[in-house]
Formats: C-alpha cells, structure tokens, sequence
C-alpha cells in the first residue's frame, strides 16, 4: 500500500513504530489488551501506530491488512434469483484457486451437488493479487425440469416457476463475491451468463484485484471551524483531537436542507440512526438540526420505520426510538410548541403498535431486534419475515418500555391524565415482561429473543446494544445493571452486537462491533460505576477512530478491522455523536432534567485524571465554561462563578456567561469486573426431519451434545442424533446443537406434529383474483388490497373445544425479502372483536407464485360455526400508505391445546 505522507511525518510514523516495539512501562499508558495500547497522545495496535500532533492532527500507519493474506480456498454457492435455494445451509462449494500464472477456473459443477476440492494446499499459499476466476455452472437438469413441468423443485420443496426465473448468481467468501443473497442481484458482476444457450452457464471474476484494497487516509488535519461548538481540553491529546475530529465529521454529515445525513456512505435521513445519535449528543449540539430530521421521518402524524426486513413495520418496530430523542430535544430546548407535536406524533405511533404488535400474554412487543435490521445476520437463516415479526427482542422492548414511559410524562405536561395513567402501565407490562421471560439469571445478563412459532423458546446470545439500554432505562434494578456489566461478554476489539457469533455469516452485524454501540455500553458502565468496564470501553471507541482517522460505523469483532464487513461507511453520524458523548455525558456527566435544569454527574476514570475543561458549552440562554479536575465520581465540591453550589445543579433560566468549576473527590472506586472472551462462533443450527415417531438431523462437528425442545421447553438431552417422540398430541419440535464449551445454535426451524387442522379455502366464499400466478391450493386465491376486500369474511367450522392457531397462506410479490415497505397488514377479527395482527411481508420482487405462511394468530374456540374476518384497519396502515396487498391462498386453522 502507497501512503502520501510528507517524508518527515513519514519518519515520524516509522520512529513511532520503532518505539511502539519496545516494552512500555505500565505507568506509561492509559490502557492496555492484549490487542492494543492507549497512550495520552497516541495509540499502538502491533505494527500500526496513531499518533496526535496536535488537537488538530492525527496521523496513523494503519492499513487494512485484508488483501495480504487471503487464502487461495474460496467458498460459494449458486443462487436463483438471488436466494438461498441451492443447497442446505452451510453446504457450500470449496474450490482452491491454487494459479502459479493467476488465472484458474473451476470444474463444471452440477447446480444442487456440493463440490470439494480435495486438493492439499501447500504452506504458506495465498491468494495472488489480481487472480482471473473463471466458474461454470451445469444448470441443464433445472431448466430440462422449466420445459417439462413449468417449474423446478428445490432442496426444501419450493418451486420456482419458468416465468419467475431472473437469473444465475453466485455468492461466496471472497470478494468480489459476498454472501449477501437478499442484495445479489444488485451485482451484475456476480451473475452467471449462458452466452451459447446450451444449458453452462459461466461468470469470471477478477480476485484480490488492487482497486479492492482497503484503505483510509494516513492524517487528518482539521480543515473547518469548529470554534462555534464547545471547546474541550485535557492533558490527553488524543482524546482531544478525536473531539475535534468528531465536531468536524458532525459539520459534515448536515446536509443544505439542514437535516442529518447518517454517513458519507448513506444519503438521507434514517430513523433509528438520527434518533440514537440525537440522544447521544446531538441534541446538545444541534438541536435544530435534529428536531428538522427528526420531522422528515413523519408520515399522516406518525413515526415512520425505516425500510427493512419484509417490508419493514411492524416487521421492524423500532422506530418508536424517535419518542426518546424528541424528548431529549425537549429537555434541552424546554419547546412547548414541539412537546405538543412530538406528543401527537408519540401517542398515535404507540397506539398503532399497540394493536399490531403488543402482546397481551408476555407483555412484550414483537418485531426485529432494534438496529440489527440484516435478518440473517442475527436470526436463523429458518426464520422468514413473519417469523421475525412474532419474535420479541430485547432492543426492541428496552425502546418500547422508554417510549411508554415518555408518553406518560408528556401526557402529564400536558394535562392528559387518562394517557399518563394508560402508558405508565404498559412501560410496567413491558419491563416486567422483560425481566420475566428475557432474563437468564445462570448468565447474568438478558437473552437475544423469544422466537419460534405457537411456541417460543429464549435464545442465550447477548444482546449489546438492549443489554445497555435496560441499564440506561432503569428496566433492569441497581443489582441486576452491575451483574449485567460485569457478565455480558467483550471481546479484544470492544463489545459485539450478539455474542457468540453465528457461524456462515459474514461480519456486519454479526462478528462486528459498532462504536455508537460502544458508546451506549460506555454510559451503562458509568452509570453501574464499574470502571474497569468504563476504560474498556472507552479505548475501545478512541482505537478505530485514531486508526482510521474517520468515525466508521463498524468493524469486524475478530480483527479489529474496518475492512471486512458487508457494508461500512466513514463519518457515521451515530459513531461521531458517540465519541462526543463520551465527553458530556461521562467526562462531565451532563444529565438534561426534565425541569430544564443541568445536573453534573461527571465520571473521570483515574486513568484520565487531572484538568478537563469544557468552554462555549451553549445550554439555552446560556454559555457555560466548565473545568473539572481530580478524578473519580463523586463531586467534593462544585461552584457557579465563584459561589459554591449546594447541587450540582444548574438551573434553566441562567442566561449569558458564567464559569463553573468542580473539583472530584478523587475516590477510588471498585475496579469492577468484566466479562472478557475470545471470539466465538456459536454451532451450526441443525435440519431436523421427523418420519414413523423419530426425530433426526444430521450429526454436527464439534458438538457434545443436543437439546430437544418440544413446544418451546426442553425435553431431553441426547448424545446422538435422533430421537423418539410420543406423538399423541400437538408438538413443535426443534433441537439445539450444544458445542464443548457450552455455547448454543439457534434452535432448527420448528417441525409441526398436528392431529387437528383444516384448511379453509377463501376464494369458496370470496371473489377469486384473476391475476395468472400458481402453485396455489384449490380453485384459485383472493385479493387483498387498499380498494379490494378490505374487509373479507371466512366462514368457519370448529370441531371441538379448543385454542387454536390460525394463519394464512400468502403472496406478496410487491417488494424483496430485505428491504422496501409494502408489508401488507391486516387485523384479525371475530364478530368485530379483535383477535389479532396478521401481517404478510414481501417475499420477492413480482414473485406471486412464491406462497408462505403468515405468522399465527391463537384462539380459543368452542365446537360450533364462525364467521372470521381480516378488516384493513387504520392502525393497520404501512409505511408506503399507497400499496398494502397480498394474495391469500387458504387460511389454516391448527388445533394446538
């Protein structure tokens, strides 16, 4: 890698080198892994050295290291259409691209018939730059089956139509290759071409190829006024440059229409991203640029959800995180006029999630785990978008709880005590919800999800960023938030979005470490006043931004690098507005009160101690010039212009300029502990199969043994790999690989025993549609859409006494598996009472002959007649408003107790 330095910065970066290889006393640095060192001016991670010149410098030697040794053994496998439909998952092709003059080319591989490469690898082998990749594809036997019978036969019995078929692409571990299936078909490159039309299909890719190579800039020089923003200084003057650093990637990421833009690589405003980074900081900083962002994502008076998973809300509910930061916004601004706003805007969001996505049994509300919106890079690859809309995330709760209990207050600003009363109590269902099913005391600290189908079991994986947000939220008590910063793992480079890692997933959100969710970890650990966990944390966010001299918005867990993820950006607001947060909230420990007022809760680790200063603070009507000293978290004594406070408090009608000075006791508090691990990658999650009352799956390597669950609860531990079931009554069965270490797949997709169902055809008392799509159940399927059967009646027959589930088979052809918003969604009723939430998320562009299951709505019924009914009802509004349709084939009806 070339790196443009002047010659004498260039020496400078290679004597720094020099010196970072010589044993530092441990009086030297501020802290240190195994992995890296923070000094007061620089930081050193092996060979790479970051180094500040000045508060206004930096410059660093750091190059990703992910083009020099790239192994010559390449793993892929071939989609349709850009799906996952090849072969089982983790049954992948291995081809070893072993080139002595860098061209190399696969033999012709059957589509469906796993290849290896048996060939040794010699030592010390790597993949050489610019390899010349030629692949081919026998593709002949699937499209033979396109001319016989119209349609070919997967793996696991789905049918893929003539008409439907898009393409041939190829998905894989090496780039130019990624395993990114639901955004294949946006890489033309990845797609393979029959050129002669003889049934080989073939594509050839150019590896390792310089243009790839990973880089960042070797200095940043402050190049913008920042001296409108608060001034901060120290003795470190690191930290003092990434400070600055942050002010001017936060001038970057506004746009002209002075809205937020989320990263130099992401255009627009999104929700999630705008308001966890409000809440951060940039409330404090840019108030009117986050009340302006934070309006662009309002929709007919509510919340709009960020395109995702399915077709986005309520697949995905978290954009309620908007409520937090308006109320942030608030407390800083003390605005009535946005307070009555936001509270509209708040209350109807929240009322429509009450009907589409609370659950009245748990307590818990149901959609993806906030952020982590890549299903596969969180869920088991099993679960479809209806699935993940019946999960109830830890994330995804901790913001609900927030939301509710915000409601209420604003509901009491605003003299509304029926909605104070009503909203209060459903923040206590959701946290008591929470710490009732999500706890798991043996780890202490919260699960990822209850997930599965009629019965839903825990998955053990932490959950970062949900984890902090119910210490910051008060969800978790004052014992429970120390257990959870000394127990929830971290690794060498910071804190994982879920640990253990999943394995056949590529870095993004899995085996990847975000800083904005470094930040809220570093404000959970000061507030559980752990601070061992604190400095932890706190180099864990100076290291990446001094290294890459840019606020990336990830890394991978493994290595600590930016270059490896699926998709990275730099100048990412939420991470910017983390790394400034670490100044306010912990250094200084700001805390906006709801009565407009300033409370100082400042935490300085010893590490850190001695002056900090922050000047041209602007809160309000006033400029307020802060210097603390001493170090610890108790305040020994704080005062305003000289006077001596008897809080540490300031109140919110101070105006012009005013000096305030706070001296620490300097305590020594309880080091604390933490929950350091190597990186881990939980087992493959099983196939299951079940014939003549035995229960099977194939034997995983690595595994000591295997959980059986039946109906969400385990019912036996085996060594091998098959079991007999009693097959007497209705039962979900999944099981559980559990590797030596005690670490757990995710639980196989439910397999059902039913001894009582009927299928109810909906075109027999409906309209049937005419459109020409196939592979559906009887004499065809009805429409359902904003201006057709908006409310549609199914007659039904109950045999016996009994709950049971109802779902529905389904098309929505309006949108891909990942992204988009035209989730259609529906309310379940029952002589207009409701019962349910039924949603039917996309399932491919213009792909309505791909059938699914919607999730399941339970119901008790006595033996006798019935009339249901699914009503397009106003909560039941998407984020597209003009397209909410989907195709209904038969609704199920499963007696399961």
């Amino acid at each position: 890698m070339e790196i443009f330095l002047k010659p004498t910065l260039f020496l400078l970066l290679s004597l720094l080198i020099l010196a970072s290889c010589q044993k530092s006393k441990p009086e030297d640095f501020l802290w240190q892994t195994d992995a890296y060192t923070l000094y007061k001016d620089s930081l050193v991670q092996q060979n790479f050295v970051a180094k500040a010149l000045s508060p206004t410098e930096i410059i660093s030697n750091y190059h990703s290291p992910a083009n020099e040794f790239q192994s010559p053994e390449i793993t892929f496998k071939f989609s349709i259409n850009g799906k996952d439909n090849e072969m089982l998952s983790g049954k992948d092709h291995h081809f070893k691209c072993l080139t002595e003059n860098g061209t190399c080319e696969t033999p012709l591989i059957k589509f469906g018939e796993q290849f290896v490469d048996s060939r040794e690898t010699p030592s010390n082998t790597y993949l050489k730059p610019s390899t010349k990749l030629k692949i081919r594809l026998d593709f002949r036997h699937i499209i033979d089956d396109f001319n016989k019978q119209g349609y070919y036969t997967t793996f696991n019995g789905d049918k893929i139509f003539k008409e439907d078929f898009k393409g041939i692409f190829i998905a894989g571990n090496t780039s130019p290759l990624i395993w990114d299936f639901d955004n294949l078909v946006s890489h033309q490159e990845l797609e393979l071409k029959d050129s002669d039309k003889d049934g080989i299909y073939e594509a050839e890719l150019v590896l390792n190829a310089p243009k790839n190579e990973k880089s960042t800039n070797p200095q940043w020089k402050l190049s913008k006024d920042i001296s409108a923003f608060p001034q901060y200084k120290s003795d470190y003057l690191l930290v003092n440059a990434l400070y600055n650093m942050g002010l001017e990637e936060m001038q970057n990421a506004v746009e002209p229409d002075s809205t937020f833009r989320t990263g130099a690589e992401w255009a627009g405003v999104w929700t999630r991203d705008i308001s966890y980074s409000i809440i951060l900081s940039m409330a404090m900083l840019q108030p009117k640029v986050s009340k302006y962002s934070l309006l662009r994502k309002v929709k007919n008076g509510r919340i709009i959800q960020d395109t995702g998973t399915g077709g986005a809300y309520p697949v995905s509910t978290d954009r309620i995180i908007w409520a937090t930061a308006a109320w942030e916004i608030y407390k800083v601004t003390g605005d009535n006029d946005w307070l009555k706003e936001a509270y509209g805007i708040i209350k109807n969001s929240i009322e429509d999630d009450l009907q589409n996505a609370y659950d009245e049994e748990t307590g818990l509300v149901k959609g993806e785990s906030s952020f982590l919106d890549w299903r596969e890079q969180t869920y088991p690859k099993w679960m479809q978008p209806a699935d993940i809309f019946e999960s109830e995330c830890l994330g995804t709760n901790g913001v609900h709880y927030q939301a509710n209990m915000i409601l209420s207050q604003m509901a009491r600003l605003m003299e509304d005590s029926p909605t104070a009363e009503k909203h209060l109590m459903v923040a206590e269902k959701i946290k008591k919800g929470i710490n009732q099913h999500l706890w798991i005391p043996e780890k202490g600290y919260y699960g990822q999800f209850l997930y599965g189908r009629n019965y839903k079991s825990l998955s053990p994986k932490a959950e970062a960023l949900g984890e902090a947000l119910c210490v910051l939220f008060d969800i978790a008590d004052p014992e429970r938030q120390k257990t959870i910063v000394e127990k929830v793992p971290v690794t060498d480079y910071g804190i994982p979005c879920i640990y253990p890692y999943i394995p056949n997933i590529p870095p993004y959100h899995n085996n990847g470490i975000w800083p904005f969710v470094q930040s809220y970890w570093s404000l959970a650990s000061a507030k559980a006043k752990n601070e061992k966990s604190l400095m932890e944390s706190l180099a864990a966010i100076y290291r990446p931004a001094a290294l890459f001299l840019t606020n990336k918005e990830n890394f991978v867990a493994t290595n600590g690098d930016f270059a490896g993820t699926q998709i990275n950006s730099s100048n990412m607001l939420w991470s910017l507005s983390g790394n400034l947060s670490m100044i306010y909230k912990i250094f200084f420990g700001i805390q906006l009160q709801l009565n407009g007022s300033l409370l100082f809760e400042p935490f300085i680790p010893t590490a850190f101690q001695g002056k900090h200063s922050l000047t041209n603070f602007k809160y309000r009507n006033a400029i307020l010039n802060i210097e603390i000293s001493g170090h610890g978290n108790e305040i020994k004594s704080i005062s305003l212009d000289g006077e001596t406070l008897e809080k540490a408090e300031i109140p919110a009608n101070l105006e012009g300029n005013h000096s305030i000075v706070i001296v620490l006791k300097s305590n020594d508090l309880e080091e604390g502990e933490i929950n350091k691990v190597p990186n881990i990658f939980s087992p493959v999650t099983p196939s299951v199969s079940f014939s003549n009352g035995l229960l099977s799956w194939e034997k995983v390597n690595g595994a000591r043994e295997y959980k059986v669950l039946r109906n969400g609860k385990e019912i036996s531990t085996v060594k091998e790999n098959q079991l007999q079931i009693d097959e007497e009554e209705y039962s979900e069965l999944q099981v559980i690989v559990v590797d030596s270490l005690g670490n757990e797949s995710f639980a196989s997709e439910p397999i059902s025993l039913v001894k009582t169902q009927k299928i109810v055809e909906i075109e027999n008392s409906n309209q049937k549609a005419p459109f020409p799509y196939k592979d559906f159940s009887g004499k065809g399927f009805v429409e359902i859409s904003k201006t057709n059967n908006t409310n549609l009646s199914i007659p039904v027959t109950i045999e016996e006494d009994g709950i049971y589930a109802l779902d529905f088979r389904y098309s929505n052809g309006n949108g891909p598996i990942n992204t988009e918003n035209k989730c259609a969604i529906r309310s379940i009723k029952m002589e207009d009472k409701q019962l349910g939430t039924v949603v039917f998320p996309q399932r491919g562009v213009e792909e309505w002959s791909d059938w699914g299951f919607s999730n399941a709505v339970q119901v008790q019924f006595q033996k006798g007649s019935y009339s249901i009914s699914i009503a397009l009802d106003p909560a039941n509004e998407n984020m597209n408003v003009e397209i909410n349709q989907a195709m209904l084939d038969y609704l199920r009806v499963i007696k399961i107790k």
